[in-house]
């Protein structure tokens, strides 16, 4: 169970804690980090950080031009490998806890930062307000 201010209630009333989902994310090759958002929202969504370490030698491996974490960001072929992660993950999830739509972030999430503490936890307050906008674009179709 996560703490009380992390819980999310979704616009249908339910209740979530984002960490154990978060986790699952994270364990996929390609995430570094994620950010599970959906607070008074109609469905759960995600903010999707590529591992600066792993997502490279993947692209190497899956013979792309591109390596650097701003250009996979936004290839269809990463998009593709994470649409197929997500929707494993979802499959060990309750369809309300599942991630309907996410977000591949080009940035970099270090420790002790807007969006990461010293210790590697997650400030959701501080990615919450940096990625508004992004945010809105997973809730506007």
């Amino acid at each position: 169970m996560d703490r009380k201010k992390e819980l999310i209630i979704t616009a249908g009333g339910k209740n979530i804690s984002p960490a154990n989902i978060e986790a699952r994310l994270r364990s996929l090759p390609l995430v570094g980090q994620a950010c599970v958002v959906g607070d008074g929202r109609p469905y759960l969504a995600a903010l999707l950080v590529l591992d600066p370490e792993v997502a490279p030698v993947w692209a190497r491996g899956e013979g792309l031009a591109a390596t650097d974490p701003a250009a996979l960001s936004v290839d269809p072929s990463v998009r593709a490998e994470l649409e197929r992660g997500v929707a494993e993950v979802n499959g060990h999830l309750s369809q309300v806890e599942g991630i309907k739509k996410f977000a591949v972030l080009a940035d970099e999430w270090l420790p002790d930062s807007p969006q990461l503490t010293a210790t590697m936890k997650l400030k959701r307050r501080g990615v919450l307000s940096a990625y508004a906008e992004v945010i809105e674009s997973l809730y506007a179709e």
